[in-house]
């Protein structure tokens, strides 16, 4: 039997109970609109450019708290220290980012810095290639979280979605998101869009929808390009609006998590955070040292 007939098939069935879902739940109309949609992503320019300081986007998690709550302040270079972990979570104590998202070996550390303090521990699971089996990626799951992560950001089998191998994938999503769900924690997964065709972009962030994930992140910031507000909007739009989009990889200033926002992003992943709140705030950047990687 061709494997790749039976992976077509069940991406359909997984297509159909999604769509199948969507048509019984009740859909109302917003305010913004005379039809029954959802509210276009625009409709956050003017609040934003406005000075507010409290959305109520932020889906499945994350301290609401104007700009910084949209926030994952990232830290995921090879080489950082453990004082600029350290200066990472200060930061994000004062500035009250959503999380802090770090390597798995700084997990614990930060959990510590961070107790007495609303801002989470975000980490990365099969990073940054995805290349890792989905029993290495649940484990790596397990001991974070035992560690302190209260949000995991995956990396999904890119090989195995481009060579059209659906339930390796499906498999690889679950392995992770099931353990989260277990423990109250947040999912994210990573499709690596930058790598894929937009086919493979609605396969992806259909997987991750239909096997429980909480968001669908753009990119690991290691990869050849980072979130794109063509992107983001796509998967806004394949996942609907009861599911988290997280833009990651390229964002550096306030115009371009605005950007981001607009398109349909939930949460920003940016080692540029503290710079982005200054901005917001009117102030202007202090010069602080550069901790996060190239194109995030």
């Amino acid at each position: 039997m061709d494997t790749r007939a039976v992976d077509l098939t069940r991406l359909i069935a997984i297509i159909a109970e999604e769509v199948l879902g969507a048509t019984r739940r009740p859909v109302t109309a917003c305010e913004c609109h005379a039809v029954n949609e959802d509210c276009c992503p625009t409709r956050l320019r003017g609040v934003i450019e406005a000075g507010a300081v409290r959305f109520g986007l932020h889906a499945q998690g994350g301290a609401p708290d104007g700009v910084s709550g949209l926030i994952d302040h990232t830290l995921l270079k090879q080489d950082a220290s453990r004082q600029e972990l350290e200066q990472l979570c200060r930061e994000a104590a004062e500035f009250k980012f959503a999380t802090v998202c770090v390597n798995p070996t700084w997990v614990a550390l930060c959990a510590a810095q961070l107790r007495n303090t609303a801002v989470g521990v975000c980490t990365v699971v099969g990073f940054p290639l995805g290349a890792t089996t989905a029993d290495v990626k649940n484990y790596e799951t397990r001991r974070v979280i035992f560690d302190g992560a209260r949000e995991v950001d995956m990396v999904i089998n890119i090989g195995a979605l481009k060579s059209g191998d659906v339930r390796t994938v499906e498999k690889d999503i679950e392995a992770v998101a099931a353990v989260c769900r277990e423990a109250g924690v947040i999912s994210k997964v990573i499709i690596e869009a930058a790598l894929l065709t937009d086919d493979e972009k609605v396969t992806a962030c259909t997987l991750a929808k239909a096997e429980g994930a909480d968001f669908v992140k753009t990119s690991t910031g290691f990869g050849p390009g980072g979130a794109t507000v063509a992107d983001v909007a796509l998967m806004r739009r394949v996942v609907g609006a009861d599911m988290g989009v997280k833009a990651a990889g390229g964002v550096r200033d306030l115009e371009g998590l605005k950007a981001m926002v607009e398109a349909g992003a939930s949460r920003v992943g940016a080692s540029a955070g503290v710079k982005i709140v200054q901005q917001s705030r009117g102030a202007a950047p202090a010069s602080v040292v550069a901790l996060g990687v190239p194109k995030s």
